[in-house]
């Protein structure tokens, strides 16, 4: 018997279940699924707001300090005397050294971070607030440095940190990085144009022009420079004048330009090279250094900083007041533009030297704008009347800034970009990259080993320490070859090669003829393309096969080659890697560059240089024993 439902009770209808938040972001996540390109698109803008944010609170940061010391402190203390300005980098270096002292390390630089997106681990933590307060410390209170490192910094180590957070892969870290430095550096110039470039170019090397890279190093310079111009306003970092082409028989004197401004980038490199190994006591004359703690070498730098800033308070600071005076044509002595420019190349190295923290840029940019001035008036002395042939002196300290930062830094297509973005006035672009395309040039003859440590990051050698990376020039060709390297006959069928190499697990061969005479190199990449080509057009499966069957390594192989010498630096067979992105180079006889000696393969001369770091290293440390126990 049924029993059936009483009629005065109503069936209730089951009603689904609301779904909860999570439940309804998770749907929304199963429904749009993103790309990897599309999260790291996502990741740039993110880098983008971060490091803009972080470039306006360090700038907002500067000018609290500035006011602090300059203002509210000399206000009290300057009525005792002229003397008192002397105190202000002494309080800086000070607090700086106590901060040293604290923590001993404000973490690692961007070369260091570099050299980690190329799979180097980071040995130091990173410390990007109490680099930036530091930074801060020291510009504010005089050290003459300059603000675009630490806010290339900024961003760098927003973006390692993003990257480690996520552990992404090398190469993501490696654009994750090179992100952040073009936010840094777009938000501290507001150039976002310069910002990218100097990624592209100096971060992640001439190489890695990819679209994609580009497209993420582009999103977030723009979203740093639109967060520091709302920030800090959308004037440019200068006020340049219009630039005025009085005679096309002008560009010799701005090549004269160059060739001066590749010097005076040589001397400031190298004192600040002397001035960090002086005050680690490692000259001859100054290794009572070493028994100074580190902490109290920033006091001393303040102190011989404040007493310079007594008779050239213009060298204070990151100077730009200065070099906004120079371009709007204030008149300032021959005397008092070389004395500034003697002054400020000390200052800087002591600055740097003694533990202040701050970027390189806009000290060039300050010795390039004084050796400027200085160069325009010097040839009105030497040739009277030529001031109505050329330009007025703001212009050729415009384009003495480029050149001078272009060679210091290495990064001509940045510094070119920067001036013109800064001008807009295309008139400009011609003088500006002769002289900056001859400071490079001559910098490069000069001290060609400067960048060995971005070739040698390519070869992933960037583990090596900076006075290690000479063993590269010490080091010959013959002692990195491969002897027996993978050869393969000319007539060998594609497919037979593809099959050969994959089994014996080698990257490239050499391809000989029947005289086993070097005609040609092929690799995997080039065997690949070759299959990959066939089959995007296995439609036509019958012809494409037979094609395919009939291929020899001589249809596909490399037969422009770069050669090696046994007997020539290892650096120099670098270069031409380098230059061709090569990853082998075969090694020949140099009275017959057909008879093959070996083969010179990336992976082979990244141990032999580490094999040699640590053999002068083990050279070191027993010799160094060997003292301690004769002194004994």
């Amino acid at each position: 018997m049924t029993l059936l439902p009483p009629t005065n009770v109503r069936k209730v209808t089951e009603q689904p279940a609301l779904p909860s938040p999570s439940h309804r972001l998770t749907h929304l996540i199963n429904r749009f699924q993103p790309t990897p390109e599309t999260v790291v698109l996502f990741l740039a803008i993110l880098i983008g707001g971060g490091t803009g944010m972080g470039v306006v609170t360090f700038h907002y940061l500067i000018e609290l300090i500035h006011h602090l010391m300059l203002e509210d402190l000399m206000s009290v203390i300057g009525a005792w005397g002229g003397w008192t300005l002397a105190c202000v980098p002494i309080l800086g270096g000070l607090v700086v050294g106590l901060m040293r002292w604290r923590t001993q390390d404000f973490g690692p630089g961007l070369s260091t971070l570099i050299a980690a997106s190329q799979g180097t681990a980071i040995k130091r933590p990173l410390r990007p607030v109490t680099k930036m307060i530091a930074a801060s410390v020291s510009l504010g209170s005089g050290a003459s440095l300059g603000p675009e490192g630490p806010s290339v910094e900024i961003g760098a180590n927003f973006g390692m940190l993003l990257s480690l957070i996520l552990q992404v892969s090398q190469e993501r870290q490696r654009l994750l990085l090179s992100a952040g430095a073009a936010a840094g550096l777009a938000a501290g110039f507001n150039a976002p144009i310069a910002g990218v470039f100097f990624a592209l170019e100096v971060v992640m090397g001439a190489t890695s022009f990819a679209t994609s890279a580009v497209s993420v190093v582009l999103l977030a310079a723009v979203v740093a420079a639109l967060i520091a111009q709302i920030g800090l306003g959308a004037q440019p970092a200068f006020n340049l004048p219009a630039y005025q082409v009085r005679s096309p028989f002008e560009l010799p004197l701005y090549l004269g330009l160059g060739l001066g401004a590749s010097l005076i980038s040589l001397f400031y490199t190298e004192l600040i090279r002397l001035a960090k190994a002086g005050f680690a006591g490692t000259i001859p004359g100054l290794e009572f250094f070493q028994s100074i703690p580190k902490s109290i070498h920033p006091i001393i730098g303040g102190v011989i900083l404040g007493l310079v800033a007594l008779q050239f308070p213009q060298i204070l600071g990151i100077g730009y007041g200065t070099v906004q005076a120079m371009l709007q044509d204030v008149e300032f002595s021959l005397n008092l533009l070389l004395a500034l420019l003697v002054v400020k190349l000390l200052m800087t190295a002591i600055s740097a030297g003694s533990g202040f923290v701050g970027g390189l840029f806009a000290p060039a940019m300050f010795l390039g704008a004084s050796f400027g001035s200085a160069y325009a008036k010097i040839l009105c002395l030497i040739v009277p009347g030529i001031d109505a042939y050329m330009a007025a002196p703001p212009a050729y300290a415009m384009v003495g800034m480029a050149a001078v930062l272009a060679a210091s830094v290495r990064a001509p297509l940045t510094a070119i970009i920067m001036l013109f973005e800064l001008t807009r006035d295309y008139r400009i672009v011609l003088p500006l990259m002769a002289a900056v395309g001859l400071s490079v040039w001559l910098i490069d003859q000069i001290k060609p080993n400067v960048n060995s440590n971005s070739k040698l990051q390519q070869f992933g050698l960037a583990d090596l320490k900076d006075e290690q990376a000479e063993i590269v020039q010490e080091i010959l060709v013959e002692d990195a070859v491969l002897s027996c390297p993978k050869k393969l006959p000319a007539t060998l069928g594609l497919l037979e090669a593809a099959m050969e190499m994959t089994r014996d697990r080698t990257r490239s061969a050499l391809v000989i003829n029947e005289a086993e005479q070097l005609v040609g190199i092929i690799s995997l990449e080039d065997i690949n393309r070759a299959l990959i080509r066939w089959q995007n057009y296995q439609n036509s499966a019958t012809e494409n096969t037979g094609e395919l069957s009939n291929q020899t390594l001589m249809d596909i192989c490399t037969t422009e080659i770069l050669y090696a010498w046994r007997d020539e630096p290892l650096s120099e067979a670098l270069d031409r890697m380098a230059l061709r992105g090569l990853h082998q180079l075969p090694v020949v006889a140099r009275d017959n560059q057909e008879r093959i000696l070996g083969l010179l393969e990336k992976e082979q001369i990244a141990l032999t240089c580490n094999l040699a770091a640590t053999r002068k290293t083990l050279h070191k440390y027993i010799f160094s024993q060997k003292s301690m126990v004769n002194d004994q």
